[in-house]
């Protein structure tokens, strides 16, 4: 269960924050939404691994949290689409960082179990000291 973000001290903006994003999806969710708003659909395509139960649950998540909003047209079929708000929006620079780091993480590692990798290129990232490359 869910604490209180009101109950959360001071002191643990961190806690706060991970009660809000934690979990495999939500950031990725929000990523995807970025660039403006999309359908459940697309959604669904745009992360294939996830399933629908799980998709649906994330966003419900997020829209309590006023990270999404949801809309939906009484068309037949229904049309549900999802958008940031203006305090999902204040995530953008924050998440394109952890996709920088994601995706330079993901090519420490695979140099790192790659043995015909040899020495990072000269356009590579420099490795920095308590990376997983220089352990």
């Amino acid at each position: 269960m869910r604490s209180k973000i009101e109950e959360t001290p001071e002191y643990c903006a961190i806690e706060s924050a991970m009660e809000v994003l934690g979990g495999r999806w939500k950031l990725a969710i929000l990523k995807q939404l970025v660039p403006g708003t999309l359908r459940f659909g697309e959604l669904r395509r745009a992360l294939p691994a996830i399933t629908q139960r799980m998709l649906t649950r994330q966003l419900r998540e997020l829209e309590a949290d006023g990270l999404v909003t949801r809309t939906m047209y009484r068309e037949v079929p229904p049309r549900v689409e999802y958008t940031l708000t203006d305090v999902g929006h204040r995530l953008d620079a924050i998440m394109d960082q952890l996709d920088t780091w994601g995706r330079w993480y993901q090519d420490t590692v695979r140099r790192a179990d790659d043995p015909t990798a040899g020495a990072p290129s000269s356009g590579a990232a420099a490795t920095t000291k308590g990376s997983p490359a220089a352990r």
